[in-house]
């Protein structure tokens, strides 16, 4: 028995729900510590997302190094480059039993156009953050990503929506409209609005390029191609954050570097890692409905410790949102034919699942 089936023994769908759980609850901490740096650290959105990705990038990068027989029978059935980066522990390894070798120019394209996209995601998300706030930019990222998902796939890939698919798309965009129009005051602004639908498009052309590669047969390792689509996003986003200014404010320092270690290792390495290893063991469906606890939490926090202020028509809006995307993650599952694997990994600024109610989280 190969050490891959060994691993895959080992983690048992109630484990993998756990680390979902866990990985989803640390997701929605990630805006709330982008809120508060944004409050005395001097550092801006692209600098922000340039110290996550650039630490998330060395992270993994030593995880897979300090993984005992790193590179060694990685590349059954996974292929020299996915394997090679697939260590964050042997509890991702299950994933790289079913990852199908790929040319090596498709996968320095796809992690190529991924670390865009990433790029785009993780900007724009933070950019709203700051300026609509946490609870309503990640509420908006999340709810609008699945329907672009689900309307790109059924116009570029044939995919079909079905009836409950089609109701679920409408419900998202009516929710989104009474968060637009009807959020009252100044917490919901309509320039924040557009900033996290523009991030929820970043991660919905990560999901779909991803889903493309795996119905030809060249799905690459989801770990690998988040541990450089992480440093693609650092190389690419230096020169602006370096412009927009790249090092804290001296003021309350030892507080900045606190938190900017625990962006990028709690919910960025650590929260990718479980989330790998439970989205192997468990159906796509599920994984899509436990992952809107980030919203969730994300908005507990922001009310709680951030003090904003969630008007009635706001959590009307967002109640519908979320519904919306359970609605899809439903549909998903009464469409998934029985005895099918489990869900791909996807996860906040990495590859995406081949669910269209799933995809990288804002985390």
């Amino acid at each position: 028995m190969s050490r891959s089936q060994v691993s895959a023994a080992r983690i048992t769908s109630g484990q993998g729900l756990l680390y979902v759980v866990f990985a989803a609850t640390a997701w929605g901490t990630a805006g709330a510590v982008a809120a508060v740096l944004y409050r005395g650290s001097g550092l801006g959105p692209l600098a922000l997302t340039f110290w996550r990705a650039a630490g998330g990038f060395v992270l993994l990068l030593a995880a897979r190094r300090l993984r005992p027989g790193a590179g060694a029978g990685a590349g059954a059935g996974a292929g020299a480059g996915a394997g090679a980066g697939a260590g964050t522990g042997t509890a991702v390894r299950p994933v790289l039993a079913a990852v199908p070798a790929a040319p090596r120019w498709g996968r320095f394209v796809r992690i190529a156009v991924t670390g865009a996209g990433l790029t785009l995601f993780q900007v724009a998300y933070f950019c709203a953050v700051r300026s609509t706030g946490l609870a309503v930019a990640t509420v908006v990222t999340l709810g609008s990503g699945p329907v672009l998902i689900a309307l790109v796939a059924r116009v570029a890939m044939g995919e079909r929506i079905g009836r409950g698919g089609a109701v679920a798309v409408a419900g998202a965009l009516a929710g989104l409209a009474v968060l637009v129009l009807g959020g009252g005051g100044t917490q919901v602004r309509p320039a924040g609005v557009v900033l996290a639908v523009l991030s929820a498009a970043g991660y919905a052309g990560i999901t779909l390029l991803t889903r493309w590669h795996g119905s030809r047969g060249a799905a690459g390792d989801p770990l690998t191609t988040s541990l450089w689509s992480f440093g693609i996003c650092a190389v690419v986003l230096l020169p602006a954050a370096w412009s927009e200014g790249l090092l804290p404010h001296a003021e309350h320092l030892g507080r900045t570097l606190a938190l900017l270690g625990y962006l990028a290792s709690v919910p960025t390495a650590f929260a990718y890692a479980l989330y790998f290893a439970g989205a192997a063991v468990l159906r796509a469906a599920t994984v899509s409905v436990v992952a809107l606890i980030e919203p969730v939490s994300a908005a507990a926090l922001a009310v709680t410790l951030l003090g904003e202020r969630l008007t009635a028509a706001t959590l009307a809006g967002t109640l519908v949102l979320l519904a919306a995307v359970g609605v899809l993650a439903w549909e998903e599952a009464r469409q998934q034919p029985a005895g099918s694997g489990p869900a791909g990994p996807a996860g906040p600024a990495g590859p995406a699942v081949s669910s269209v109610s799933s995809g990288p989280s804002v985390g």
